[in-house]
């Protein structure tokens, strides 16, 4: 439980209570209590609380409306005539219900248990249960699924989240394996000539705390390379999003 400057309970942090945790860790640094590594860890591990206070203030914070490279997603997999999809990072539920309402089995992963709160009630008010299972989980850890069990899988910025390089290396290993042969690995990142690059706090690795208090891991080009063993790279295109803009790359992987 939290408490807020009036002394009342909840079960969700206040940005006050998430800044003031930042500060005693930064004191600890200081004091030599704690080392460098060890406080910006805690800083990318606060990461879960912050989006799960984000989510509670407002249930639709990305809007209503499918996203682009959801759609984008959705031609493709209609090629392969997926039936069942894996989704990271399911946020608070636009892309996933526009996949359940194509009729597609969607399992939709996320660490906030307010998002897929949120998604569950949704897909009841819709109507579209019967196409969802939510589940909760941390993509640093294995994915719960048998080898070879999902015909794609989507995540729109799940991939620019507070995960260090190596945490994406295994992910995406993770997500080959579930992936059956032949299986599209759709995927969002924000790109080294987003404006806010380098703005901000340096969190190493490309990562960078940008204003809101979001951690973002900005790719290049040869960051997707990276990531790709395993996986033909089909199409990696550049597109924007919000009135920023945001600019991102569209990555399509097929399993090989």
């Amino acid at each position: 439980m939290f408490s807020d400057e009036s002394g009342r309970l909840s079960n969700t942090p206040t940005i006050e209570t998430i800044r003031a945790a930042i500060r005693e860790y930064k004191h600890l640094r200081g004091e030599g209590i704690i080392n460098s590594q060890d406080a910006e860890k805690e800083v990318l591990n606060g990461q879960q609380l912050h989006w799960g206070k984000m989510y509670t203030e407002n249930a639709d914070m990305f809007g209503k409306e499918p996203s682009y490279p959801a759609r984008k997603a959705a031609e493709i997999f209609g090629t392969r005539n997926a039936k069942k999809i894996l989704e990271l990072g399911s946020g608070q539920g636009r892309d996933t219900l526009f996949f359940a309402r194509q009729g597609l089995q969607v399992y939709a992963l996320d660490y906030s248990k307010e998002g897929l709160d949120t998604i569950q009630k949704k897909a009841d008010t819709i109507g579209v249960s019967a196409f969802l299972t939510t589940i909760y989980h941390d993509v640093r850890q294995r994915l719960p699924f048998d080898d070879n069990c999902f015909d794609g899988c989507y995540s729109h910025m799940l991939y620019c989240m507070a995960l260090a390089t190596s945490e994406l290396e295994f992910l995406s290993q993770e997500v080959r394996r579930v992936l059956k042969p032949g299986g599209f690995n759709i995927y969002t990142v924000r790109h080294t000539a987003d404006p806010h690059y380098r703005t901000g706090i340096d969190r190493g690795d490309d990562m960078w705390e940008i204003t809101g208090g979001f951690v973002v891991h900005f790719f290049s080009r040869e960051k997707i390379d990276h990531l790709a063993k395993g996986y033909e790279i089909v199409d990696v295109e550049e597109f924007e999003e919000t009135d920023l803009p945001k600019k991102l790359f569209l990555v399509t992987l097929k399993k090989s």
